[in-house]
């Protein structure tokens, strides 16, 4: 009988195992014990890929939005501070 390969994701955590590892390194599921052919993802409704980038896409938007929003605000607070103290003097 061939010895079986560990599967490339442990079913029971979904931590990444190497090749003919005898258990899971982060949870010690094994062949006895947890590995299986369905994963814990199976059954879940996980967001589509394209959902995701859209999502990512318009999160970047944003920060990059509030970045030029920040930078902004920090050189009117500079020039403020630059002509009071040129105004007291």
């Amino acid at each position: 009988m061939p010895k079986r390969t560990a599967p490339e994701h442990c079913a029971n955590c979904g931590a990444a195992i190497p090749p003919y590892a005898r258990a899971c390194p982060e949870c010690g599921a094994d062949e006895r014990t947890g590995w299986a052919e369905q994963s814990i993802y199976d059954g879940l409704d996980l967001p589509d890929d394209e959902k995701t980038q859209e999502r990512d896409t318009r999160s970047r938007q944003n920060r990059d939005t509030n970045r030029w929003f920040w930078h902004y605000i920090a050189i009117v607070l500079i020039l403020l501070l630059t002509l009071t103290f040129l105004g007291l003097r």
